[in-house]
């Protein structure tokens, strides 16, 4: 059992670490950019903004095909809205 809890625990350092290091690269690149001036920053920005669309629409057609509508799953269903009158908890 100590086995298992210590490579649980050296997994989530690794992924910790991982998201700190990527954070201080992300940084250092906003910074760079941002000391070029903006209209270094307004190019950068030009290219990635039909990526990140792209990447909504994929993620959305994804989630539509696997039957599920937003973040939930539940289509916006919940209790009132299902009919269940105003006392409902589930």
């Amino acid at each position: 059992m100590e086995t298992v809890l210590n490579l649980l625990l050296i997994r989530f350092a690794v992924v910790v670490g991982g998201l700190v290091v990527l954070a201080l690269v992300v940084f250092a690149i906003a910074l760079a950019l941002k000391r070029r001036g903006k209209g270094e920053l307004d190019a950068v920005r030009r290219r990635a903004t039909p990526l990140a669309r792209e990447a909504g629409r994929l993620l959305t057609r994804r989630a539509l095909s696997r039957g599920r509508q937003g973040l939930g799953g539940r289509g916006g269903e919940r209790g009132r809205e299902r009919g269940r009158g105003r006392g409902a908890r589930w």
